[in-house]
């Protein structure tokens, strides 16, 4: 899915208004920030929206663009400090707006290599999402659940994800995506009949020793041999 970038500024430039600050300086910083946001310059715009943080305390939806600005960057520990501090108090924003800030703090998770709260963070995505919307948390979930090893989880997802590409995401572009899928499908499948066939030897071992042992035993109380 691919994160929509200034799909909601609107919404920020009435939730807080621009006269909150102290002198016309700082609505043009501001105006200047959400710009270079818009533009895809996250650096530049962090800069500015930083230092009123500083001077003004900003609020908890824009702090969120704070923690945008830090995940484009690929600064991802600060990503997830921002966003998960905020995120508990934005539950009345939009769903197409949370799932935004969702997907940027799982994302930053899973690059953290911390894929239990990546797992997590997709979940809740995942629910905030349109159908259309799902294939790529879809599959996301499932190599996070790969690298947990959670084999028939993970092929799971991932079957998901291909019904979900193959449904909203049919043009050619995504037939690469899922002839990966596929491949990354049947690799976890291996891995279930590899760990069933490993723990069916464990079993069989354990019956084995339990079995010797027990005969073991009942040939013992009835063999005395007699002393020398």
């Amino acid at each position: 899915m691919a994160i929509k970038r200034g799909v909601f500024l609107f919404l920020l430039m009435t939730f807080l208004s621009l006269s909150t600050y102290a002198d016309d300086t700082d609505k043009v910083q501001l105006e200047k920030a959400l710009a270079y946001f818009n533009s895809e310059k996250y650096h530049e715009a962090l800069l500015i929206f930083q230092r009123l943080d500083t001077d003004y305390k900003l609020n908890d939806r824009f702090r969120a663009y704070i923690g945008l600005c830090y995940y484009y960057e690929w600064d991802y520990d600060k990503a997830v400090a921002y966003l998960d501090e905020v995120l508990p108090r934005l539950s009345m924003l939009s769903p197409s707006e949370q799932l935004v800030y969702f997907y940027a703090v799982g994302e930053s998770y899973f690059q953290l290599g911390n894929y239990e709260n990546a797992s997590e963070r997709y979940l809740v995505a995942l629910q905030l999402a349109h159908k259309g919307e799902r294939a790529e948390i879809y599959y996301k979930l499932a190599v996070a659940q790969m690298f947990l090893k959670a084999w028939q989880v993970a092929a799971d997802y991932f079957s998901l994800a291909e019904r979900a590409y193959s449904t909203y995401r049919s043009s050619e572009d995504w037939q690469a995506r899922l002839s990966q899928i596929e491949r990354m499908k049947i690799g976890c499948l291996a891995k279930v009949m590899e760990d069933s066939q490993t723990s069916n030897c464990v079993v069989c071992s354990l019956l084995k020793r339990s079995v010797s042992a027990s005969l073991s035993l009942h040939v013992s109380c009835y063999y005395h041999p007699s002393k020398p």
